[in-house]
């Protein structure tokens, strides 16, 4: 393992215990359609409390282009109704997962388990290839990057319930 990745993993531990974010998810009445807002904590509040949440399985952030993604996908894998996922907000600078995510999507895992063509600095998934596949047959990503406006998050919601 290289100097340069050691310190960033340190970074991010630091990271975590000067600037916590208690806030991670929340869970909504619906089954098909999740949000993730990525590193838009203020708009994963919006939506949090908006009734919109009557059709939402989830809203919830993405820091990381590994472990947050891994997480997403057992998450997604787990959840038999789950179909659709609106990628909204901010892209974590640095880490850049919702271009993991896309890039995911599009073009898979090399033989490593590294996400291919993506520009996120360490994007090793360490979920079964198996289970990612399931997800990218699974799932329908909606790009909303860079939306902030819950108006138009919410009709792309409803354009999909």
């Amino acid at each position: 393992m290289n100097i340069k990745y050691q310190l960033e993993q340190a970074a991010g531990v630091v990271c975590k215990v000067i600037y916590p974010v208690h806030v991670s998810s929340f869970s909504g009445k619906g089954t098909e359609v999740a949000i993730c807002t990525l590193s838009s904590i203020d708009l994963l509040k919006k939506i949090s409390s908006d009734a919109i949440m009557d059709k939402l399985l989830i809203v919830g952030r993405l820091f990381s282009e590994n472990k947050g993604i891994d997480h997403l996908i057992q998450f997604c894998t787990m959840s038999s109704t789950m179909k659709y996922l609106i990628l909204c907000g901010k892209d974590t600078n640095g880490h850049y997962p919702a271009d993991a995510l896309m890039n995911l999507m599009q073009f898979g895992l090399d033989e490593h388990n590294k996400i291919i063509g993506t520009k996120a600095p360490y994007p090793f998934i360490k979920c079964h290839p198996n289970l990612v596949n399931k997800f990218r047959e699974q799932i329908k990503l909606i790009d909303l990057r860079e939306c902030y406006n819950l108006d138009k998050i919410i009709e792309s919601v409803n354009d999909l319930t």
